[in-house]
């Protein structure tokens, strides 16, 4: 098995790999520059992660021939050794990432870059923890076999999991303490990071998506359910309250739907798509998927559109509270469900304006449709954390 991380690094060498690796290939001189390092600093803390394999210096650019060119002409003079940029081995080691849903896990494998390079779905047809382990084992075992430079595993579910990723408590799987990271850990022999689906996919945007580089960074997710994460200083910010599905509870609008599943305008019941099925069916008697309604709405049904109309205007809502309160540099809306944002950008952008200042800067908004293999390929990313920063020592 590879090592199951780049330890020992001191802090100021891993912030070096860090850099590197989720910004490379990057010039020595704006490495400097992001970390406050001198040149010889940087040189010093280098070497050794170059001796060792972990960063690799790219050559610099070829000068173009000249065809043109005197063959008697003398050499330009070189001023200086050129600038190699440092860069990574993307593919010197590969990671398994997982999403389980209610009847299906979802498997990718990534590079160390987070690229996505196989996937594969399984349906799951018990939720007994030993029975789920023995499945993504034998997922693990045939990415293996394609990729053997396997170095370590990341399983993301909606729920809470208690200290460093080992115990799992989820209503939809009925875990309570599940100790899933030792389960799947001993089957394998791979280090194992089990986390909220939510905070796997914060953290992947935050390293290697639409977060990368930012100070202040916050990812809205509507699916099944609706997701909050932030990140303060680069650093995504833990609670107690992770996974314990705050968009229950996260009132929107008092007089808005009452729906099975959260409180009376409630973010989920306004904004998940099970909700918005719901509403639409109480209202019809009919059942239309989430995007057959988007496509009723977009076409002037009228149901479909009062429905819609009333998820957008919540969304704007929502959006203008997290810019308020959080002050992000940017909002991420993500998940199976921001094809919403399609259909009904008009009614967000008003709901963003009357729920923010006048003179409020606007709010950097951007989409990403998620599919499940997002989901797992944010998980990959927790296990691309173990390898760079170690375990974590404490719980939270």
């Amino acid at each position: 098995m590879l090592a199951a991380s780049w330890a020992p690094l001191s802090p100021a060498e891993r912030a070096v790999a860090i850099e590197v690796l989720t910004h490379g290939p990057v010039s020595r001189s704006e490495i400097a520059r992001k970390l406050s390092l001198s040149a010889g600093s940087l040189t010093r803390l280098t070497k050794p992660l170059i001796e060792s394999g972990l960063l690799v210096e790219d050559p610099p650019p070829a000068a173009p021939a000249s065809a043109s060119a005197a063959p008697s002409a003398a050499p330009a003079t070189r001023q200086g050794r050129p600038s190699q940029p440092l860069d990574v081995v993307a593919d010197s080691r590969f990671f398994a990432g997982f999403k389980i849903t209610e009847d299906t896990v979802y498997g990718v494998v990534t590079n160390l870059r987070s690229d996505v390079v196989a996937t594969r779905a399984l349906p799951l047809r018990t939720h007994e923890p030993v029975d789920v382990a023995d499945l993504l084992h034998a997922m693990t075992t045939d990415f293996a076999a394609e990729f053997p430079r396997l170095a370590g595993i990341g399983v993301g579910i909606g729920g809470h999991v208690i200290g460093p990723a080992r115990a799992v408590t989820s209503s939809f799987l009925g875990w309570d303490g599940a100790p899933f990271a030792d389960l799947l850990e001993q089957r394998t022999d791979l280090p194992v990071v089990v986390e909220n689906d939510v905070a796997a996919l914060v953290e992947s945007e935050a390293w290697f998506g639409a977060g990368r580089g930012l100070d202040r960074f916050a990812v809205l997710t509507i699916g099944a359910g609706i997701g909050y994460g932030l990140v303060i200083g680069g650093q995504l910010v833990r609670s107690g309250d992770d996974g314990r599905g705050i968009g229950r509870r996260w009132i929107v609008n008092p007089q808005g739907p009452l729906t099975p599943d959260g409180d009376r305008g409630s973010a989920v019941s306004l904004l998940s798509i099970p909700s918005i099925r719901y509403q639409v069916a109480a209202a019809t008697g009919r059942n239309h998927t989430y995007d057959e309604i988007l496509t009723l709405a977009a076409a002037g049904d009228p149901m479909a559109a009062r429905v819609i109309d009333e998820a957008a205007r919540a969304l704007g809502t929502v959006v203008a509270q997290i810019a308020n309160f959080a002050m992000p540099q940017k909002i991420l809306l993500a998940g199976e469900g921001v094809g919403l944002v399609e259909v009904a950008t008009p009614a967000i952008n008003e709901a963003i304006a009357a729920n923010r200042h006048p003179l409020a800067e606007p709010v950097a908004l951007e989409t990403k449709i998620s599919d499940f293999n997002d989901w797992a390929r944010g998980a990959a990313v927790l296990a691309i954390q173990i390898l760079v920063l170690g375990r974590p020592k404490t719980a939270r």
